[in-house]
């Protein structure tokens, strides 16, 4: 596994994956949107008529799909890029992240990505710090206002956001937290360079090792 690991956490529209997309392509760094890989999962339960109420079949849908995310995002060679961002995946994913069975499998898969990385990783979702990398080299926590997160959101709405977190740092399994070490910034009326700046620097503070 690369030794150099950023992880970036936070709640649902505080810019997680915009973030970590920039700060990789900064760095030269591979970069992984975990997120993508519970919404897939969404996707295809939808395809393969697969109620995600049915925690066994959705574990055992993830168990058996072949993930890629890159550039695009494919589950059993389907590309679900546009597919897992509709309001109905938003809704869903929440449900299908609580089951640890379903976030076993997806850990394991998150830390081989990271181990067959030749450069570092840049990795967000809501977990990735406190336990898919607690070792990372550096933890980010990202913030945002209520009304800042549901703006970025569009059509899915503050209440539906407000749902998510709830649902997400109230789960038994690998609930949203923000790690005691982790550099907490809030994205609230703030560019996207002016944050990745901010998190390279983070990053450039650190003692050499």
């Amino acid at each position: 596994m690369s030794e150099l690991i950023i992880a970036i956490d936070g709640p649902a529209g505080s810019g997680k994956s915009t973030v970590a997309r920039a700060v990789a392509a900064t760095l030269g760094w591979s970069f992984l949107d975990t997120g993508a890989m519970y919404r897939s999962i969404c996707v295809e339960a939808a395809r393969q008529n697969v109620s995600i109420r049915n925690e066994e079949a959705i574990s055992a849908l993830a168990e058996r799909s072949i993930i890629r995310v890159g550039s695009r995002v494919l589950i059993n060679d389907v590309d679900v890029t546009e597919a897992i961002r509709t309001d109905q995946v938003n809704h869903d994913v929440s449900l299908v992240a609580t089951y640890p069975s379903v976030r076993s499998a997806m850990v394991d898969r998150q830390r081989e990505f990271a181990d067959g990385a030749s450069v570092g990783t840049v990795v967000e979702g809501r977990d990735i710090a406190t336990v898919v990398f607690p070792n990372a080299t550096l933890k980010i926590f990202l913030t945002a206002s209520l009304e800042e997160r549901g703006r970025r959101r569009g059509t899915e709405g503050i209440e539906s956001i407000q749902r998510r977190d709830e649902i997400d740092q109230n789960r038994e399994t690998s609930p949203l937290r923000r790690p005691v070490d982790a550099r907490l910034i809030d994205t609230t009326d703030r560019s996207v360079e002016e944050i990745v700046k901010e998190v390279v620097s983070c990053l450039e503070s650190l003692p050499l090792k």
